[in-house]
């Protein structure tokens, strides 16, 4: 799967959805009481309602919400990935 396969999945107009997203994860991630299992559901419900707000009610906006929080997350995960170095641990990560 390419960048443009993902880029056709996604409407275009959700890109600035996604970037919101990452600053959402950022600030809950460094926020103390909020536990790092519910920042997946809260950047999730977040691009929901804004992907509805901008895009109106339906079915495909709220798919198209989930895309991109999912892409969201996802991204942010392989940034995460990328950056570590040498701290490899073969366990498993969940």
């Amino acid at each position: 799967m390419d960048w443009n396969t993902i880029y056709n999945l996604i409407d275009p107009k959700l890109m600035i959805v996604i970037a919101l997203c990452w600053v959402i994860g950022y600030i809950l991630k460094r926020t103390p009481r909020i536990p790092d299992w519910c920042i997946v559901y809260v950047v999730t419900l977040a691009a929901v309602l804004l992907t509805i707000w901008l895009l109106g009610f339906g079915p495909e906006p709220i798919i198209q919400g989930i895309l991109a929080g999912a892409f969201a997350v996802y991204g942010n995960q392989l940034v995460k990935q990328a950056r570590k170095k040498g701290n490899e641990d073969k366990s498993l990560w969940f």
